[in-house]
């Protein structure tokens, strides 16, 4: 059976998510080492165990990452509508609004602005494929452009956004 495998909704973790989840990193951060794969507040972690794939085409920056049954990864914020494509395994996925669980092969729309918590099932690879106007292939750049490393610093690439928007009309 592929896709979602089963949805949970529960409102009592929803609502203290960020809360609970901003706590999680920066206990996380202070013991971590590096060994696990999260937003610091400035730069992504990428523990070394974590194979990555970058692939650019025309406009597109598609990322594929391989992670080991049994770990887990706080994820950083996208800012932008994407694609993720869960191409094996099997991942359970916890947000503000629900804990999902998926089995490959599964493709959906990330949302902008959700933080993710990933816990590998088994072995899994997921891609996320997003835009790249610049055509960069600068990995640091990109990430500049696509993740905010907290919620902080994603409000403030909203309101930036906004501001832009109605100087603009």
């Amino acid at each position: 059976m592929s896709g979602v495998y089963s949805k949970k909704t529960n409102n009592e973790v929803s609502s203290n998510f960020k809360k609970q989840v901003t706590e999680l990193e920066k206990k996380l951060i202070n013991i971590s080492d590096n060994k696990i794969v999260f937003g610091d507040g400035k730069e992504i972690v990428h523990e070394k165990r974590y194979k990555y794939k970058h692939t650019f085409g025309d406009g597109t920056y598609i990322r594929q990452m391989f992670i080991p049954k049994g770990d887990v990864i706080l994820g950083a914020i996208h800012k932008h509508l994407h694609v993720w494509i869960l191409l094996s395994g099997h991942i359970t996925v916890s947000t503000e609004d629900s804990t999902d669980e998926y089995k490959a092969p599964f493709t959906m729309l990330s949302t902008p602005g959700i933080k993710r918590i990933i816990y590998a099932r088994e072995d899994s690879v997921l891609t996320n494929i997003h835009k790249n106007p610049t055509n960069t292939q600068d990995v640091k750049e990109l990430e500049k452009q696509i993740v905010a490393l907290n919620y902080d610093e994603y409000e403030e690439y909203i309101n930036k956004k906004n501001r832009l928007w109605r100087l603009s009309r």
